[in-house]
């Protein structure tokens, strides 16, 4: 491989000198300052920095995918294949969106239409540049999920967006992006949502298609672990400059610049907690199943049921943190959505001494503001027409209608100001953060409510290292001070060994291994549990 990769040192993308500025309110805010990088033909370049320094805008730039009635383009040159494309007629990048280029975005279910099968979707992009006949289509379709590893998709051949796992989404994202074989792979984050296992399936991926077609990669992401296993060049971005380049091996081995060094010395660690453990039994779960129904035909007749969860148990105490692994599919989510009641369940869930699937609806709603949860996609689940200051204080105005318009204002500037948001920016709308600002303000509209139990759905999925420190040092803090309990949903074994106290590991829902952390990261009784630590890249 490298012998090949030698052999071609011409740029396929030249990006040179570009700075971009958005417009807002009359308010220019340059985004940019002067980038220049370029991707050699067969090489992969990675784009790494924190969340909010211009890796995606930098990206997005290329394609002309920012919002023309908002973005500045101040200067700059992009050349495609030795042509010029920024300083064109905006139209002539259509010929190369889809075909050259494509892209993996961060947020899968902001790309997916939630209307349209996944086959449907596929197809469309097996199909837009090239004539095929409906078997050919078919079996192209079935070749790329093959490829991306969803052969039991292929089964549920009317299986919606919506009825996917957030990492079964990113691969959907990936076999549409690969359909039209490009030269240029631009990846934004797209390891993000999948697990370890699926991680490598899918890094192995690119990297035979890297090398069996000559594929570019600009990878962008902030997980070290991949730049370091993945790319051929790095590029350190931070507050729209780029502060570093070259070599992957040479920057790792040798950092020049201060913020390179902490971002590569930037380890998660785990926690000393100073809470008491309490005999304050917060919820008990006793064999608790969900179950899917599989339906066809026009009048969506019921052929078969899937197994979603089965016979899940466990106790949890009160500021105890559990966490919960497995492979996307495996059931995670699908167990917080069941623990909240929002998917149908059987068995029985006691919240604070009461069985959630017995008592009233009115009951039950006492209880939400104790529950709260931070979903896997913040995008989806932020409202775009509402700004953040009404997104984080939209709890208060449910729970809590008694306070005045003072104390909500100083409650929602506080809980700003715990995840690492400027609270001056509390009037702007989702669109204009980026995707690990806006997962941490999904974090904020939680906490904002102080409740006895957050389940955290992939929180920290969309966050730089160094943000996810943030993160974990302030789940800590918090529950320390308040004597919270946290259900931790992740793929991510670092983070989860970072703050769990207890270990569920799922597969095919049903549970392989319980134990406390240490027992299940030092000594694992499982297969299973072995080959998630094995498949790690922490």
């Amino acid at each position: 491989m490298t012998q090949e990769k030698s052999l071609t040192n011409i740029n396929f993308l030249e990006v040179r000198n570009l700075s971009v500025a958005f417009k807002i309110n009359k308010t220019r805010n340059q985004i940019l300052n002067n980038i220049t990088f370029s991707v050699n033909k067969n090489q992969t370049l990675a784009l790494v920095g924190e969340s909010g320094s211009g890796k995606s805008v930098s990206a997005l730039s290329i394609l002309q995918l920012l919002p023309r009635h908002s973005t500045e383009y101040i200067s700059g040159s992009v050349k495609i294949d030795g042509k010029e494309y920024l300083k064109s007629d905006v139209n002539n990048i259509s010929e190369v969106r889809g075909q050259k280029i494509s892209m993996i975005f961060q947020e899968p279910m902001t790309s997916l239409n939630p209307l349209h099968t996944i086959k449907k979707q596929i197809a469309e992009s097996v199909t837009i540049f090239k004539n095929l006949t409906r078997n050919e289509i078919k079996d192209k379709v079935e070749f790329l999920l093959d490829l991306v590893g969803l052969e039991e998709i292929i089964k549920r051949s009317q299986a919606y967006p919506h009825e996917l796992s957030g990492g079964q989404r990113q691969r959907v994202m990936i076999a549409m992006a690969i359909a039209n074989n490009p030269s240029l792979l631009i990846a934004d984050e797209p390891t993000t949502a999948l697990d370890v296992t699926i991680q490598r399936q899918i890094l192995d991926l690119l990297k035979n298609l890297q090398d069996n077609m000559g594929m570019s990669i600009l990878l962008i992401t902030h997980d070290l672990s991949i730049v370091k296993r993945f790319a051929d060049n790095i590029c350190v971005l931070k507050d729209g400059l780029i502060i570093e380049k070259g070599r992957t091996k040479n920057i790792f081995l040798d950092p020049k610049n201060k913020y390179t060094k902490i971002l590569i010395n930037s380890v998660l660690k785990k926690g000393e907690k100073d809470i008491v453990s309490s005999e304050n039994k917060i919820i008990e779960i006793r064999d608790l199943s969900v179950e899917y129904s599989i339906k066809k035909g026009l009048f969506r007749k019921r052929i078969n049921t899937l197994s979603a969860l089965n016979n899940i148990s466990f106790v949890l105490y009160q500021g105890e943190t559990l966490g919960i692994v497995g492979e996307s599919g495996s059931g995670k989510t699908t167990l917080g959505l069941a623990i909240l009641k929002l998917v149908t369940s059987k068995g029985a869930i006691f919240f604070q001494n009461k069985n959630l699937l017995k008592i009233s609806n009115d009951d039950l709603r006492k209880l939400r503001k104790h529950m709260q949860i931070v979903f896997q996609d913040p995008f989806g689940s932020l409202s775009p027409r509402l700004s953040i200051k009404q997104i984080i204080g939209e709890g208060l105005e449910v729970h809590f209608k008694n306070l005045n318009k003072e104390e909500k204002t100083k409650k929602i500037n506080q809980a700003l100001k715990d995840v690492g948001i400027d609270y001056n920016l509390q009037n702007r709308y989702p669109h204009e953060f980026s995707g690990g600002q806006r997962q941490r303000i999904s974090i904020a509209r939680a906490l904002i409510l102080k409740p006895k139990l957050i389940i955290l759905d992939e929180p920290t999925s969309a966050l730089d290292k160094t943000v996810q420190n943030q993160i974990i040092k302030l789940l800590w803090e918090l529950q320390e001070k308040y004597g919270l309990t946290y259900i931790f949903i992740s793929h991510d074994l670092q983070v989860i060994r970072a703050l769990s106290d207890k270990v569920i590991v799922l597969k095919n829902g049903r549970i392989i291994e319980m134990g406390t952390s240490n027992q299940i990261f030092t000594n694992p009784k499982e297969k299973y549990t072995n080959a998630l630590l094995e498949a790690s890249l922490v």
